[in-house]
């Protein structure tokens, strides 16, 4: 695949940055965040890190609220602010990979962040270093998670745990805060698989890459866009489009299965031998009980892969352009 735009390397000249920032139901927070992204690389063009023209794609991914119109008026009063409008809510994942395909070759590093602002913006000039000193992936990982609940805590803990034992290139507290060059995002445009998980695939590309470490802060407006129920669920769909390691949960569950019920027939033919009647009818519906669970629940994990197979199969679009701010 060609390969358009050039990537980030150790010559140390200016180099053109683009923002890609996700937006769903974000009004009242846009004009915010632009304004403090802008200033950030007006600071950076001045350093001579990033060029005058550097700019912020917002991608509005189906919102329901003002946020398109003002992402609209960004881009008309700033000239220095991109509008991607999606026909609906294609989801996170996706909105991200619409921004970053339709800018990767408008830019040489292309940064994704959240458009609250719980992103530091105060390590984008490590991110730009490392690009400057050769590293083509820069990760943006978490310190701590204070301003979680407990429960989300918790749960984002249990996942990272569990993603590293299936997959050891996991990096742990590592979201969507990343910057990567355009040869990078070109690379990541061959892969072109439906169930998207940008946090395991980055890692699968490979190239130098580096890390900078931040402490998320409280959003600056508006409301989480990930309760409990959503992070469950994005927790559940990383780990069934990355891993087969569920599958085989399942051959070790019916391996287990079998080992119980070829032990539990020696006891049976022991007991008869040895004029032990077997009583109780309560453990027998126990273990009956017991194993069609275990056959329920593998039946369902195979079935969360089959149904990927499908969505693979029909390969419909990621996403649906309905118009943007610069008529492209």
């Amino acid at each position: 695949m060609e390969q358009n735009g050039p990537a980030a390397g150790s010559t140390g000249r200016p180099l053109r940055v683009c923002l890609v920032l996700p937006c769903y139901n974000e009004e009242g927070v846009i004009t915010r965040t632009v304004e403090v992204l802008l200033q950030r690389l007006d600071r950076l063009a001045a350093q001579g890190s990033v060029t005058a023209d550097s700019y912020i794609c917002c991608v509005d991914d189906g919102s329901r609220d003002g946020t398109w119109e003002e992402i609209e008026r960004c881009a008309t009063t700033t000239g220095r602010v991109r509008g991607i409008k999606l026909s609906a809510n294609f989801g996170h994942p996706n909105a991200l990979i619409a921004g970053l395909f339709t800018n990767r070759t408008k830019a040489d590093i292309l940064i994704t962040m959240d458009a609250d602002l719980q992103d530091d913006v105060e390590v984008l000039d490590t991110m730009l270093r490392h690009h400057h000193e050769g590293k083509r992936v820069v990760y943006g990982v978490r310190l701590d998670r204070k301003v979680d609940v407990l429960p989300k805590r918790i749960g984002a803990e249990v996942f990272y745990r569990a993603m590293r034992m299936m997959n050891p290139r996991t990096i742990r507290g590592h979201a969507d805060f990343r910057s990567a060059d355009s040869r990078v995002i070109a690379d990541l445009e061959r892969f072109g698989e439906a169930n998207v998980y940008l946090r395991g695939i980055f890692p699968l590309i490979g190239y130098p890459t580096a890390e900078v470490h931040f402490v998320r802060k409280e959003r600056v407006a508006g409301v989480s866009k990930y309760p409990i129920r959503k992070l469950m669920s994005l927790a559940w769909e990383g780990i069934t489009s990355f891993t087969t390691t569920p599958l085989k949960m399942v051959f070790y569950a019916g391996l287990l299965t079998t080992a119980l019920a070829i032990g539990l027939g020696v006891w049976i033919v022991w007991a008869v031998f040895n004029d032990h009647p077997n009583q109780g009818w309560a453990s027998l519906a126990m273990l009956i009980v017991s194993f069609s669970a275990i056959n329920i629940m593998a039946m369902g994990v195979i079935g969360e892969y089959v149904g990927k197979i499908y969505k693979e199969v029909k390969h419909r679009p990621r996403f649906i352009i309905e118009t943007t701010t610069h008529g492209d």
